[in-house]
């Protein structure tokens, strides 16, 4: 079973594996750094639908359909699959896989939601009330933009501070039986809210619950940043990085060179108009179920921690001059 470390860090007793992983993007993240692993590109942002989100949900279901297909297994050998997305009610994954006839559990965690889908079905299998659970999340840039911003026909301007939301799914399936890369613990992140307002700056919104939780997992495990090969956020971006990273330095923790962020390795912000990087729930699954995974399965790294960071906002919260309550969960893979 499952053991509590210090106050908020859950060490999971058994191995969990990544039995498999895939991610699918758009046509923008198919020309960044990454686009040469993702499992699929597709050019067309509608994806032959007739609604950017129904579109978005297709990318979500594309990315389970890989992900099972690797692992050379159907939904039949799921026993929960954990999703969510950015759309209010989270639509994109309700309709994404309402085909699939498998348990599920609609999550809400906003960027952060790949991590609590990993932790939650993590601990699980840890538990003994599944073998195998799937956890998922897509977001898509028109969809985000017309719910959170402004219609793309509007022709905004956009800060320097604003991000771009990532068009794209990843998907990863947790097993009790493998081998290679595994869930070694995970730790759920407590809201944290510094009063920001700005739509724009999610990652400085963003940045105090990354720091967070971060603090309270090296606190719990009593390591510090040269236990880990990589500690990967997402996603802060360019903006929300620089502050996370002095916030830990008030605290003592210099993570220097270990840290990066999915926001940040997704586009090549030299070369593409992102702004301060990628966001939305796609970009930390999209970079996880590829580059990450990827680099643990190859050896090139052998402890990562990823922290999903979320702006627990809403359209309705924002229009009412609501500050943007933020949270960051952690997972920690070995392999």
């Amino acid at each position: 079973m499952a053991e509590r470390i210090g106050q908020y860090t859950v060490k999971l007793t058994e191995k969990v594996y990544v039995h498999s992983y895939a991610a699918v993007a758009g046509k923008l993240e198919g020309e960044g750094p990454l686009g040469g692993q993702l499992d699929a590109v597709y050019n067309d942002a509608y994806l032959g639908e007739k609604s950017w989100e129904k579109a978005e949900s297709r990318f979500q279901k594309k990315a389970l359909e890989q992900a099972l297909l690797k692992g050379q297994l159907t939904p039949n050998d799921l026993n929960f699959v954990f999703a969510g997305d950015l759309l209010n009610q989270c639509i994109g994954s309700a309709y994404g896989l309402r085909d699939i006839n498998v348990p599920f559990s609609g999550l809400f965690g906003a960027c952060s939601t790949m991590a609590q889908g990993l932790a939650l079905g993590a601990v699980f299998i840890d538990s003994g009330a599944a073998q195998k659970c799937a956890a998922l999340t897509s977001s898509h840039f028109c969809s985000a933009e017309r719910q959170f911003r402004y219609p793309l026909e509007y022709g905004g301007q956009r800060p320097e501070t604003s991000q771009w939301t990532v068009t794209g799914s990843g998907a990863a399936v947790l097993s009790n039986q493998g081998a290679g890369t595994y869930i070694k613990a995970v730790s759920l992140g407590r809201i944290v809210d510094l009063g920001i307002k700005d739509a724009n700056n999610m990652g400085a919104a963003m940045a105090p619950a990354a720091a967070q939780t971060i603090a309270d997992y090296l606190k719990d495990t009593g390591t510090n940043q040269s236990h880990y090969d990589m500690i990967v956020t997402g996603d802060l971006g360019s903006v929300g990085s620089e502050l996370m990273l002095e916030l830990l330095a008030e605290e003592g923790v210099d993570l220097g060179a270990k840290h990066t962020d999915c926001g940040t390795l997704i586009f090549d912000r030299a070369r593409q108009d992102v702004y301060a990087g990628g966001s939305g729930c796609g970009c930390s699954a999209v970079v996880i179920c590829s580059h990450i995974l990827n680099a643990l399965r190859d050896k090139k790294i052998h402890e990562a921690l990823f922290v999903g960071t979320g702006a627990l906002m809403s359209p309705t919260s924002v229009q009412q001059g609501e500050s943007i309550p933020s949270i960051a969960h952690l997972v920690h893979f070995s392999g």
